[in-house]
Order: C-alpha cells, then structure tokens, then sequence
C-alpha cells in the first residue's frame, strides 16, 4: 500500500492498483447506476469533500437520490426504514459512527427487529455507513470503534472491510442481495491508501471472514486497519523465525468460526487485534468461539489488543500510547510465541499510526 495515485491496468473488473476511497466510490456509483431504487441519504453527502470523496459527483448526476440531511440522525434513520419498507434501497452515511448512537433506537429496536416481529413478512434491506477511528485528536466522542455494540444484536450485519476487493464485493452482495441491515464501519486513516487488488486473497463470501496471509507459529486474527498492522508484522517477524498466519475477521456479527479453529489447530497460539476495546468486545467474542469450541487448541494464553480502557484522549502524544500499533503487536506476538520477555526481536521504533498512514490537517 502506499498514498494514492491513479487508478492503472484492469484485472478482473478492478484496476490493478486501487485506494481505498476509489474502491468506495465505485461501490456508490455503481449502486446508484445499478439500482434505480437506492438513495444515498446522510450529513454531507452534498458536500464538496464529499465524504472522504467517495460521494463525489453523484449530487450531480442523481440530484433526486443523493439527500442532505439536518442533525437528525433518529428521525433520519426512522425515514430510511420507512423507506426501506416501501421498496426504497436507503444508505445512509455517518462521518462519525459515534454519530450513530443517535440512531441506536431505529437501528436497534426497528430495523434489526422488524422481520422477526411480523413473522417474517417485512424486510428491512438497507446500509449504513459508518466512519471510525483516529484522526488528528478528535478526542471521546469522535473516535470510537462500535463495532462489538452492532454485532451483539440479532438482525444486524456488521462489516470492517480492510481492503478494495472487500468493500467492492461486500457492498454490491449487500444492496443487490441481502434482505436486512447492513452495517459498514470505515475506518479513516484508509482512505488515501492504494492497494495491490490482484494479490489480495479471494473472499469465500462477500461477508466472509479470509485468510490474509499462511503461516504456522501464530494466528492473529485481526479487524479493519489492524489487518494492515498485522501485515507489517509479520513481515517484520518473518525476517526473525516466527510465520504468522492472518485471519481478516472481515465479518464482526458472522466471524467465521471453523477457519479461526483451523487456523489455531495449525499454529496453537492466537492473537487478537482489534481497533476497539476489548471487554465485552470482538476480542472477547473471539476468545468465547474458541473456549466454547476447543480450547485444548491453544498451547498459551490468548494475547488481545485494543484501544486502553479510557475515553480517548486528545493530545496526539496521548492519543498514539491510546491505540494499538505496529510496535506493540510486534513485541507481544513475539513474547507468545517464544514465551518469554527477551525474545530476540528487534522491535521496531514506534511511529504514530497517523504519520505513517495519513497526516491529518483537519478538518475531518
């Protein structure tokens, strides 16, 4: 991955080398040219940075199905269910998933609920885009990663898509396919980055769960950016004896439980690294797959990392020792697999996720 820069060569339907906003752009565009029924619907979506740029032009080439709205996120989401209900494809987007706590309500005890409470005989198909993690010190109520508090309800489908391919296919699967909410969690500091489409991996299924990369000393079973942290990783730890292997959990509501336990009968030790906290979290969630299924999978303790149990803080200095990075996952896989403290890795100086990915200069 690197910054961005045009788009070249086709491979099969994607250009070869493609961002992350590219790849969100495509989706938009082609769910707007594709479907005469979806509506693209939130704060900013007629803006002219078009959040993040993956709205731009469409204002003006579907002025009827691209929709400013107020600060109003409830009585917002309240319209895209009507909506839904009446045959209408709804996404709508959120710059700030911290803003989809307004909506918690609607998205809750309606839209995940609405199915199952008459029988069946309404669907609820829609998307909702969501923005998290760090920037340039958006502090508590900016930044959080939400994903545990989705996926732990029934009726809901929640997605961290960590790469082009991944968002390309699961958001053209979710409008033309799946008959409910869908949830997507973007996280900000991708948006610029390039990838190498032709060497990702295939995804089994749209909202599948992938391994990223083979390798036999440890899973780490990662989500959204830290898929690209666990890279970096195991590059580095490669070059000093221990294979990782990389599991792209992808889904958060529908993780794929035989491939984490495959993946554990192979390598014995397990590593979670999530953009969130981790009580009560996907980290928790995955430890419970694997105690409930076979824990006699694991030679040594799980290893889990999250955001530290605190609101985020919003001095930067603060704000790089709140996250999970490159640094710290390097030094704690290591210590897992070799077992002891002095585990002969170098550790590799530690560089704040903003400065390597994306130097913020606000305002979003």
């Amino acid at each position: 991955m690197r910054a961005e820069t045009a788009m070249t060569m086709i491979h099969n339907g994607l250009p070869a080398q493609m961002s992350y906003r590219e790849a969100l752009a495509h989706a938009m565009h082609s769910a707007l040219d594709q479907h005469d029924n979806t509506i693209i619907i939130g704060q900013g979506v007629t803006d002219f940075k078009g959040i993040f740029g993956t709205v731009l032009g469409l204002a003006e080439t579907h002025p009827s199905r691209v929709i400013e709205t107020p600060l109003a996120e409830d009585s917002v989401t309240g319209i895209c269910i009507g909506a839904a209900l009446n045959g209408v494809y709804p996404i709508n987007i959120h710059i700030r998933a911290d803003f989809g706590l307004l909506a918690a309500n609607q998205l809750i005890n309606l839209a995940a609920k609405y199915k199952y409470m008459f029988g069946g005989l309404f669907n609820v198909p829609m998307m909702v885009r969501m923005v998290i993690g760090r920037s340039w010190g958006q502090g508590a109520q900016h930044s959080q990663s939400l994903q545990s508090l989705f996926a732990h309800i029934p009726g809901l489908v929640v997605l961290m898509p960590s790469t082009p391919e991944a968002i390309v296919s699961s958001y053209a699967h979710a409008i033309a396919h799946h008959a409910g909410p869908v949830i997507m969690l973007e996280h900000r500091l991708m948006y610029d980055l390039v990838f190498e489409t032709a060497r990702q991996a295939t995804v089994p299924h749209p909202f599948g769960s992938r391994v990223e990369r083979s390798g036999g000393d440890v899973t780490i079973v990662a989500t959204s950016i830290m898929v690209l942290e666990a890279r970096r990783a195991a590059a580095h730890l490669a070059a000093h004896g221990i294979d990782c292997e990389i599991i792209d959990l992808h889904s958060i509501s529908h993780p794929d439980h035989q491939m984490i336990l495959d993946s554990i009968a192979k390598t014995g030790r397990l590593v979670v690294a999530d953009t969130s906290w981790q009580p009560y979290g996907v980290s928790a969630e995955i430890c419970r797959i694997v105690a409930e299924r076979d824990p006699r999978l694991l030679k040594a303790p799980v290893v889990t990392l999250g955001m530290a149990p605190a609101p985020c803080p919003t001095a930067k200095a603060l704000e790089d020792m709140y996250y999970p990075d490159l640094h710290v996952l390097v030094d704690a896989t290591a210590r897992l697999v070799r077992g002891r403290e002095d585990h002969g890795v170098p550790i590799l100086d530690a560089k704040s996720m903003t400065d390597f990915y994306k130097h913020f200069k606000g305002p979003f």
